[in-house]
């Protein structure tokens, strides 16, 4: 399986996450992707470099002011008096209310940043757009009859809004590449089973039929993003019925998440996508510091091998998983199940 690649993804080393009212270093550190690119490796993939496919494919998924905030933000934080080295919100607008565009950049920090666990550098949007063509990348891949692809993105992608960025993410890797798949398929399908709901997937196509996304995850009762994830989330408009979320009990095991998983392919059997992306997170996993899904290593290949076994070309976009003496492995054993799935 061929998989892409940036090195600018260490630049992006964000020093502020906010836990339960206390700053810390972000557990979205630079050497969670030199881990599973050296793991990537040594399961016998080689690495493309990543190429620059411009601006349109995060333009056909994100808003022009979020993208301009993204790009600019840091800069202008730095003009402002006493400002931090990162950019981090202290102002929310209130959900359901009446509200204007801000024009001081605090108030567009509070817009477009959903919480205080996407802290933007000085080498932020670099990093983010590079993340984002290894997803294009690998969707061009699949497009020109690959299979499969695997593209290493960090930063991460599945909680990024439309215009709002959250959980680590800035643009959504996903659904860049759900959408780069369209320019081919009438239908196209995100199956996301990273530990957290893919909130921000679910809300960019939330009104859409043409793509069908269905979470796997923590239950947001007890499990960040808390808000949405719930099994009655089902869409609107156009996009009723084509959102499907499973919300899975704290500490489900392997052979638990494989029934909801089945689940989830029958339903995009049902819909008949054109292609598949799949949204790897490795932090379901037992060791993983979240704690909260109890997805044993060879879990993972099991799980991979079912999802092949649609038989869809598929773009796998890394999402999360996080520092733990299991991530590597994690890896090896997901790309594995998903090569003898394929066969």
């Amino acid at each position: 399986m061929k998989f892409i690649y940036s090195h600018e993804h260490r630049s992006h080393d964000p020093q502020q996450f906010m836990v339960r009212g206390q700053l810390k270093r972000s557990n979205e550190q630079p050497e969670r992707a030199e881990i599973l690119l050296r793991s990537a490796q040594k399961a016998g993939h080689q690495p493309m470099l990543v190429e620059d496919f411009g601006a349109g494919p995060r333009a056909a998924v994100h808003t022009p002011e979020y993208l301009h905030f993204l790009q600019t933000a840091w800069q202008r934080w730095q003009a402002l008096p006493d400002a931090s080295l990162e950019v981090l919100p202290n102002v929310f607008p209130f959900p359901g209310q009446p509200f204007t565009y801000p024009d001081h950049l605090v108030g567009q920090a509070g817009y477009h940043m959903g919480d205080c666990a996407c802290s933007i550098g000085e080498h932020t949007w670099h990093a983010a757009i590079n993340s984002a063509h290894c997803a294009t990348h690998a969707a061009e891949l699949v497009l020109q009859g690959e299979q499969a692809a695997y593209a290493l993105c960090r930063p991460p992608g599945h909680h990024a809004y439309v215009d709002r960025a959250n959980g680590f993410c800035y643009l959504n890797n996903a659904a860049i590449a759900a959408q780069h798949l369209r320019s081919k398929h009438a239908r196209v399908a995100v199956l996301d089973i990273d530990v957290h709901h893919g909130n921000g997937t679910q809300g960019i196509f939330w009104r859409r039929n043409d793509v069908l996304t269905v979470s796997i995850h923590a239950d947001p009762h007890f499990c960040t993003p808390f808000f949405t994830g719930h099994a009655h989330e089902r869409g609107e408009g156009e996009g009723l019925g084509y959102n499907l979320n499973l919300p899975q009990a704290k500490g489900t095991t392997t052979d638990q998440y494989l029934r909801a998983l089945e689940t989830a392919l029958t339903a995009i059997r049902h819909y008949a996508p054109g292609a598949l992306v799949l949204a790897l997170g490795l932090d379901a996993h037992e060791h993983d510091p979240y704690k909260a899904l109890a997805i044993d290593t060879p879990g993972f290949a099991r799980i991979t091998e079912k999802i092949a076994q649609l038989g869809l070309p598929t773009v796998i976009v890394q999402e999360g998983g996080y520092l733990s003496e299991d991530l590597g492995l994690n890896l090896e054993s997901a790309l594995r199940g998903f090569e003898v799935g394929a066969q």
